[in-house]
């Protein structure tokens, strides 16, 4: 395996030799990731995507990190135009699919970075494995709320009824995944209970790495008024209670546009963690 350490005041590379990018299927379960993995000599970054994006989105973050990290994207199971459709579209899969990605490319420590969906996946990712997590940066996502109810999940299930007559004609394109509008509708309700204040609440507060969030302004795709910003307030008990985890910008994109108008924020993020990580490091 390609190990990263940390010490000193920076992240240093192995002596190991860098590894050289690599593009491919990386197989999983009953189907098949396309991952893509910059190679080099920095410290492995593994982004995950909103729950029906693709890779593609982290384009400007990872130019603007440059080589100074190695960066593994992915596109989760149905989504883009190569990984392949699944029998479990669960969140738990999608916890498993970061191992299967890491160990595939050899890598045993990364640094995660998850917008929306992915930065629920990256906060459970770091929980569990706190001796393999390097940090994460949260991008306006895993916010503890309870706002999944019985209307929510009604007005969930009728607007991807009504998207999906167009979706299916945009999937030769990778812009909307291979799923059935219920198995859409489900994950989306599924990520609502998990974001209950009882269910990820606990998950938080026991992060032992260090974590920034960047938040984005406004609201989100199927959001009215303000009520994301209402979710988004929650955030300010969860760094009172864990002074791991702070806030690093609150950015003026809306959600939908935070990793192409506010990559910048995004990137400063992730090299505050690998210097918090840093610092950490040492005894």
């Amino acid at each position: 395996m390609t190990k990263t350490s940390i010490s000193s005041n920076h992240a240093q590379p192995s002596t190991a030799a860098a590894p050289a990018p690599w593009t491919g299927l990386v197989p999983v379960d009953d189907t098949a990731l396309a991952v893509t993995d910059t190679g080099g000599p920095g410290i492995p970054v593994v982004y995950l995507n909103g729950q029906f994006a693709t890779q593609g989105y982290w384009s400007r973050v990872i130019a603007e990190l440059g080589s100074e990290q190695r960066h593994i994207t992915y596109d989760e199971r149905a989504r883009g135009r190569k990984s392949g459709r699944s029998a479990d579209y669960s969140f738990e899969a999608a916890v498993r699919d970061v191992d299967a990605v890491l160990a595939a490319r050899g890598v045993e420590r990364a640094l995660v970075v998850g917008w929306s969906y992915g930065a629920v996946v990256a906060a459970h990712w770091a929980h569990r494995n706190p001796a393999r997590a390097l940090g994460a940066v949260l991008v306006d996502g895993a916010f503890p709320h309870d706002w999944l109810d019985d209307a929510m999940e009604e007005r969930i299930r009728t607007l991807f009824k009504r998207l999906n007559w167009f979706m299916p004609l945009l999937r030769p394109t990778g812009l909307t995944p291979r799923m059935t509008a219920e198995e859409q509708a489900n994950s989306n309700i599924e990520l609502g209970r998990l974001s209950r204040v009882s269910e990820l609440g606990p998950v938080l507060d026991d992060i032992t790495v260090p974590v920034r969030y960047v938040l984005a302004s406004g609201s989100s795709f199927g959001s009215r008024g303000d009520e994301q910003e209402q979710i988004r307030a929650g955030i300010d008990a969860v760094t009172a209670r864990n002074t791991n985890i702070r806030v690093s910008a609150k950015a003026s994109g809306n959600h939908g546009a935070i990793l192409k108008k506010n990559f910048g924020e995004v990137a400063a993020a992730v090299r505050e963690v690998r210097e918090a990580a840093a610092l950490g490091g040492e005894d």
